[in-house]
Parts: structure tokens; sequence; C-alpha cells
């Protein structure tokens, strides 16, 4: 146990967020007292008020805010170092993120049942452009932000982008461990989101299926799942063959992404019944509305 780190973190969230605000802006005496004064007079908060006297911006009440309830965010001086599509670090108070946080809070109250055994989640889509890596990334930060560890595995070995959303080297990965290789620091850390951990696709190979189909595969689960709280699987695209459906038996869980006016009933039917013929659980389809 880190005692010390625990106690600086309930040290933090003690302070208020006119004090958190105070030391990052370094506001003296004077100018606090200015955003009191205007505090009381016009009923707001510490935050806002700074805000509209230009004392603090936005992002030092988000930031206060963030340390304060121990939510990781991203404020738009550091959004550079982070992909637009991470909603849940760079709008985390949008309607986008809040959909993402709805949906995981109906998957963990699917997941979480007394005695139950532990999934990884399987993010499964009809076709290319649904929108999968999208939700993937974000409910993987989503569970970050939970406070358990959290790890985004790329099984998508044909056409990969967990590495292009969280900016981290793909000279190594998932098709190399499937591949028999011993590689070094494969699992790597997100800097922006303490908790949260990315597993790239790494080369793509050129029999993509036959490595997810691999024993390999449900060994890596079964030992990723021991060591995470959450495993979330961004998978390849049904239309590109049963890399998708093989992926989620693996991992015994998935939620089928559908994009609104792009897939058919019928595709998305033909999709449960494979799942449900893999033995995989199906928690839930999402619609994408983008």
């Amino acid at each position: 146990m880190n005692t010390t780190s625990e106690f600086q973190g309930a040290e933090v969230r003690d302070r208020s967020i006119g004090d958190l605000i105070r030391d990052a802006r370094n506001l003296n005496a004077a100018e606090v007292e200015q955003v009191l004064s205007y505090q009381r007079e016009h009923g707001v908060r510490f935050g806002e008020a700074a805000v509209l006297l230009g004392l603090a911006s936005p992002d030092d009440v988000l930031n206060a805010l963030a340390q304060q309830f121990h939510y990781p965010v991203v404020t738009a001086e550091n959004a550079g170092k982070v992909s637009s599509e991470l909603v849940t670090l760079l709008d985390p108070f949008s309607a986008r993120a809040e959909a993402i946080r709805a949906v995981r809070s109906q998957l963990m109250m699917r997941l979480n049942k007394p005695q139950a055994e532990r999934f990884g989640i399987a993010v499964v889509s009809p076709d290319r452009g649904d929108g999968k890596t999208y939700f993937a990334s974000n409910l993987a930060v989503s569970l970050a932000q939970l406070g358990g560890r959290t790890l985004l595995v790329d099984a998508d070995l044909r056409s990969p982008r967990v590495h292009e959303v969280f900016q981290v080297p793909n000279t190594a990965g998932l098709s190399g461990l499937l591949s028999g290789r011993t590689e070094s620091q494969v699992i790597q850390p997100v800097e922006s989101v303490p908790g949260l951990f990315v597993l790239p696709a790494g080369p793509l190979p050129p029999n993509p299926l036959e490595l997810i189909e691999r024993a390999a595969f449900g060994l890596l689960m079964r030992e990723l799942l021991s060591k995470f709280d959450h495993v979330v699987v961004d998978t390849a695209a049904v239309a590109h063959g049963a890399d998708a459906c093989v992926a989620a038996s693996r991992c015994g869980a998935a939620v089928l992404l559908a994009r609104k006016n792009q897939n058919t009933l019928t595709a998305l039917q033909e999709i449960a019944a494979a799942l449900a013929g893999g033995s995989t659980q199906l928690l839930g389809t999402v619609l994408n509305e983008q």
C-alpha cells in the first residue's frame, strides 16, 4: 500500500476549489478578496467568479475540480498530447462523454455480479467507420476514471488505430505476442490517464485470423484479466472476416456497436447469432448516431 501517495491524494481532495485555483494562479490576498467579494455579491461559485473577473480560466477551474475529485481530465493547454477523439478526457462534461459513462454503468451492472466469472469486453461492429475504436478508447478511459487498472487491447490486426488515438509506438504489440516472439514493454501506460494501459496491435501480420484463433490469445486474455480490473478489446470489422467473433469468444463478453443509417438490422442479427454461437455473452448494443 502506498500510504504517502494516498495521504497526498486525500490532502488535495480536502482542499477547497478556491485554494487550488489560488495556488495554480498565484493569486495574492487582494485578488482572493476581490473574488470572494464578487462571489458574495452575485451568489456564484468561487471558480465562476474568478473566471468572470479574468483572474482564472475555465481550464483552471476544470483542473481544480479534477484534482479535488481525483478525476483525470486534459485541459486545453495539454490537448495536443491526446487525440481529439478522446471526449471523455477533453470534454468530460459533454453529452457525448456522458453517453459513454452511461454505457459504462450499464456494462458494470451486467458484469459485476457476485461470484460471476471475469470477462474482457470485446467491442464489435459490422464495418470500418462505425466508430468502434472511438467507442473502445473512450470506454477504456471512462473505466480508468473509476480508479481501477484498465487495459485497452488492439486486436484489430487488419486496420489498427488504437496506437494513433493514444499516440504510442506500434513497433511491438499483440501480433508479436501471438506469434511467440518475446517482446519487452509491449503494454504501455497512458501518461494522461492514471491506471490506463494500452497493448497496441503491433506490425500487421499476413495471417490475422490464424493468430487470433490460436490458443495463445485465450491464455493471454486469462493472464491479463488476472492483472487488470478491466480489459477492453478493440476488434477488426466483421466485414473483414471472423476475427472479431473469435476475439469476442476469447474475451467472454462483447458489446455490439451499430452506426445509425449505415448498418442493416440483418447484419446486426447475424453478428449477434455468431457471438451467441461462440458462447459470448452479448452485453448490449450501442447505437452510434454520428
